[in-house]
């Protein structure tokens, strides 16, 4: 009897040993494949910090960007826009796309993630193609929202052969900062001194403007329409949403302005944040522009990457709780015939989670890699599918030329 006991408590030990190691394995295994958990919040870049990095990268690679000035800001800051193309020496034949970040400077992750897909393009233009998740294969999970290889990971093998086409095909103009005055003082407006609404005061009466109410399309509707679109909430010069003295009364703003007009543009990507949603025209109408098919069509695509919301608009011809006058993405359609929206990134003005910042940048290089292969056929998309637009006369009054 007191053997078999002693072989019942033998067994009861070594079934509990083994147990013991199952579970310290298993727990290293799950501490093994753990997401990284960052300590620190994330760090945006200041102004400084982006002219010295894009300087060094433009001298690094100036065989795919080059670096330029479009002006300065009231407080003398350049406004850096940066040419990405694989042959900086010929433009015949290539589309055009342009990105724009920190309109309102305190919008930070606009501009960190433009700052990002700049790295990631010159980096991936010079790198052999690499299998970065390990499993043999190079560039078979592009970055584009989906499991491409089926392994249960998303976008873990980016191609550095889809970089070095694009830029073959399409030449980048990437503004990271519109507004980097207000980027410094974290402020959504510039800082540039305002003389009342209308510049009438002799004395300074408040700072900044709104650089996305202060393009000039259709601007004479906020006379017309006051209610419907708040004159005097937008013509209060202290407001933060105030629109300036006149259309392009901004430096930053002509800046833009005289760069787009000099430059042929098929699609145009303007970056906000928050709310994770995109736009396209009308800001300041809903109705539907001559390009709605291709605008719905782009931007569906859009959405499937980032899995942001599309915004459609609504029914009101003048939109009954007010529209948006002012805007860029109005401006570059409407007068430059440009494919524009308005991207508003992440879930917060400015997420410090490292984790959060790194993956709105990561996905959006493939946001921007798609927009840059789709100017090279959207000529012959608008030409093939024209929208149908209803109230002729409402559509020519209010929306002009339709980007034509």
């Amino acid at each position: 009897m007191i053997s078999s006991h002693r072989n019942q408590y033998r067994i009861v030990c070594s079934t509990f040993i083994v147990l013991l190691v199952i579970l310290v394995s298993v727990g290293s295994v799950s501490s093994y494949y753990s997401p990284v958990v960052y300590e620190d919040p994330y760090e945006y870049h200041t102004y400084q910090q982006m002219t010295d990095e894009l300087q060094l990268l433009a001298d690094e690679y100036p065989m795919v960007m080059r670096l330029e000035s479009l002006g300065t800001t009231y407080e003398g800051r350049d406004i850096w826009v940066i040419e990405l193309s694989g042959d900086q020496q010929n433009t015949s034949g290539q589309s055009g796309v342009l990105f724009m970040g920190a309109h309102h400077g305190n919008e930070k992750p606009s501009f960190e993630i433009l700052i990002y897909f700049i790295n990631h393009m010159v980096t991936y233009s010079q790198r052999a193609n690499t299998d970065d998740d390990g499993d043999g294969l190079v560039n078979e999970d592009i970055i584009d929202g989906a499991d491409n290889d089926g392994d249960g990971l998303v976008d873990e093998d980016p191609s550095e052969d889809r970089v070095r086409d694009v830029l073959n095909h399409t030449r980048f103009y990437v503004i990271p900062m519109v507004n980097p005055d207000g980027v410094e003082v974290d402020s959504r407006k510039n800082r540039a001194p305002n003389y009342g609404p209308y510049g009438l005061s002799p004395e300074i009466t408040s700072y900044g403007v709104d650089l996305n109410r202060n393009y000039g399309f259709q601007w004479f509707l906020y006379y017309l329409f006051p209610l419907s679109y708040h004159l005097t909430y937008y013509s209060l010069d202290s407001g933060f949403n105030f629109r300036g003295e006149h259309p392009f009364s901004e430096e930053e703003t002509m800046a833009v302005k005289a760069f787009v007009e000099v430059h042929d543009i098929d699609i145009s990507i303007s970056y906000h944040s928050y709310g994770e949603f995109i736009l396209f025209p009308w800001t300041h109408t809903s109705l539907v522009t001559p390009d709605e098919v291709v605008f719905r069509s782009i931007g569906s695509n859009i959405s499937r990457i980032n899995d942001y919301y599309l915004y459609l608009g609504n029914e009101y011809v003048i939109p009954r709780f007010g529209g948006t006058i002012g805007t860029s993405e109005n401006w570059l359609y409407g007068e430059q015939g440009i494919l524009s929206y308005t991207i508003e990134l992440c879930e917060h003005r400015a997420p410090t989670d490292p984790v959060v910042v790194e993956e709105v940048c990561r996905t959006h290089v493939g946001v921007n890699l798609y927009v840059a292969e789709r100017s090279n056929t959207v000529d012959v998309e608008r030409a093939l599918f024209p929208t149908e637009v209803c109230g002729s006369f409402w559509s020519r009054w209010l929306c002009g030329s339709f980007g034509r």
